[in-house]
């Protein structure tokens, strides 16, 4: 299935965008009001002056006001004195341009508004329907931001959901999907297709969030790869206990890739370029052997890798989660094995069609 296009701009050139936007409306808002208020100045003017120069009740007053400033044609109510022909220029005057002037900006408001609005809705409403395989960022402060931005760049569908209407409007300006809701209720996770996802990545402000986040996507799917931020180790503890399965402490993983670059600064240079969605010549990536893969059940030296497919198979993660480095040249690949590879990116590809596909490795 095609995936929805999530647009290539960033958040970052999204929001002012937004903010304009959102001024935009406001200010158009505030001049609909100013006429509507003016407009109503204008007939109650017009309905009390004719009461006090021509006599008349309300609603005669009320009725010769509104043809009037309507122009509609139609023979004044009762013949008028001199005073009332006088009135009744003032009302056409001041009135006819204020009346033209507040129908516009209220059919602007409906047709650039409303009607927008609801197209825009529709129109996200079927994107949540269509999007598979793809990631739930639960959370988008500057963590949740930072990983959106990397699966824009790699081309990886993600919905984000946000407490905060402002944050979610950023992510849609920017052609993304987002919605604003509480990541921890069940409904919400359903709405953007917790059974569809291929993952979810809680990375809410506050552990307790972040917890009930976890066990909430847990309970919906229990074949769901999780991820989530933690502040504290005890907090790591109680996200395990909840159902992830990788926590992530942004402070210590910072202070740790730190320590790397101070103490081995080619090797972090390294991983980082081989890991970059933005280096074209290296990529490190992985490659899960699926059922109907021509790799399957075949040794490294007989599936004939390096030669076939210019990649380097560094390390194997088998399916019960124990991690193999530098395999052997005759070392088996299972179903459900994750490679860990490395090679030029069009190579990569052609090894991941390959862990999918039947057919033979030679």
């Amino acid at each position: 299935m095609a995936r929805p296009d999530l647009g290539s701009g960033s958040v970052r050139e999204g929001r002012p965008a937004l903010r304009a936007r959102m001024r935009a409306g406001v200010l158009l808002e505030r001049r609909t009001a100013l006429a509507l208020a003016i407009l109503a100045v204008v007939l109650v003017s017009g309905t009390a002056g004719y009461m006090i120069i021509e006599g008349w009740g309300a609603w005669e007053a009320f009725y010769m006001t509104v043809i009037s400033l309507t122009t509609v044609g139609y023979r004044e109510v009762h013949p008028l004195t001199r005073g009332g022909e006088v009135f009744t220029v003032a009302i056409l005057l001041v009135g006819v341009g204020t009346l033209f002037y507040t129908l516009t900006l209220v059919m602007a408001r409906v047709v650039e508004g409303d009607l927008h609005d609801r197209w825009a809705m529709r129109r996200h409403d079927r994107m949540l329907d269509e999007l598979t395989q793809h990631y739930i960022i639960c959370g988008y402060g500057r963590i949740g931001e930072t990983v959106a931005e990397e699966f824009r760049r790699q081309g990886v569908p993600f919905v984000v959901i946000d407490r905060d209407p402002e944050r979610v409007h950023a992510v849609i300006a920017a052609g993304g999907l987002a919605v604003a809701a509480d990541a921890s209720s069940e409904d919400v996770l359903r709405r953007v297709g917790i059974d569809r996802a291929r993952g979810l990545i809680a990375a809410v402000s506050t552990d307790a969030e972040n917890v009930y986040t976890v066990l909430s996507a847990r309970l919906l799917r229990q074949d769901l790869f999780i991820i989530a931020r933690a502040d504290s180790e005890d907090a790591g503890a109680k996200l395990r206990r909840a159902g992830a399965d990788r926590v992530l402490s942004p402070y210590q993983t910072g202070a740790m890739q730190m320590a790397l670059t101070a103490l081995r600064p080619a090797v972090v240079d390294f991983v980082h370029l081989a890991t970059s969605s933005l280096h074209l010549e290296l990529a490190m990536e992985q490659v899960r052997i699926e059922p109907s893969s021509m790799l399957a059940e075949q040794t490294l030296l007989s599936a004939n890798m390096r030669q076939r497919f210019g990649a380097i198979v560094v390390g194997i993660q088998r399916a019960n989660g124990r991690m193999e480095f530098n395999p052997a040249p005759d070392t088996a690949m299972h179903v459900g094995d994750h490679l860990v590879v490395l090679g030029p990116p069009d190579r990569v590809k052609l090894l991941e069609t390959a862990a999918r596909a039947a057919g033979s490795p030679a």
